[in-house]
């Protein structure tokens, strides 16, 4: 079984009503006027509320981190934690256990949003963005480089590379008799921060990424890097976790799991 450093990731974000404020030069609203200027903008030149990738400010990232001795299920920092914090936390794990990456989209969307927010708040991230310059071998074997496997991407890989073959996470999931997101939608997320929820889109980002994990594990097994009986060992691993987490949307993912 692979004793190497497994990271998977996911992030949560909200329109960056900081930067729209400057860009629409907006004065005297609250954010939830911003936001809702940005939508209206955003739409008015594209067709679509999403907001382009540095116009996103995230509010969550979650993990889960696999290695030879240990799994854990979390979200970094503290609800009351600000972005940087949380950006700083995510690429000094990457530069602690230089992991596999892996995500869901991560190459199409949250990757891109955080080069944005490193770049924003001035996060050093040697190891991550070393493409052979300070260590020889990161040039073969680096987090940048698309057809390379330091940053698996699950859906970009199961896609072929092919933008009209992406699917949704959650109809994967659910595919491969897993919870999903049990009625969640990242489209709650902005209306959540604007209410102060932010432990609910912590919560919901764990579980995406509980997902995620899984699947990785499907897709291991499925090229040959874990054997049927390894695979089942994993699995087992990950539900114990979630059951004896003590975190009631952790147990009743795990809960769910077993019904499906």
């Amino acid at each position: 079984m692979m004793a190497h450093n497994i990271l998977v990731f996911d992030i949560e974000t909200v329109p960056d009503v900081d930067a729209g404020r400057r860009l629409l030069s907006l004065t005297g609203l609250s954010d939830a006027q911003v936001v809702e200027a940005m939508k209206l903008h955003r739409y008015s030149e594209a067709g679509t509320e999403f907001q382009r990738h540095h116009l996103h400010r995230i509010v969550a990232i979650s993990v889960v981190l696999r290695t030879a001795e240990t799994l854990q299920v979390w979200s970094l920092g503290t609800a009351e934690s600000d972005e940087k914090a949380l950006v700083q936390r995510f690429f000094e794990g990457v530069e602690r256990f230089q992991p596999t990456l892996v995500s869901w989209n991560g190459s199409g969307f949250d990757l891109p949003v955080l080069h944005y927010r490193a770049l924003l708040h001035g996060v050093e991230a040697r190891t991550y963005w070393d493409t052979g310059h300070f260590d020889r071998e990161r040039k073969w074997d680096n987090y940048i480089s698309r057809y390379q496997f330091a940053h698996i991407d699950v859906m970009d890989v199961l896609s072929g590379y092919q933008p009209r073959a992406a699917a949704k996470l959650d109809e994967i999931a659910v595919m491969l008799g897993l919870p999903g997101k049990m009625g969640q939608s990242g489209a709650e997320v902005t209306e959540q921060w604007l209410a102060g929820e932010i432990e609910a889109i912590r919560n919901y980002c764990e579980t995406d990424v509980v997902n995620t994990y899984l699947i990785y594990l499907q897709f291991e097994r499925m090229r040959g890097r874990l054997t049927e009986s390894q695979w089942r060992q994993l699995r087992r691993q990950m539900r114990d976790y979630l059951l004896n987490s003590g975190r009631a949307h952790l147990q009743a993912y795990a809960e769910a799991w077993h019904e499906s």
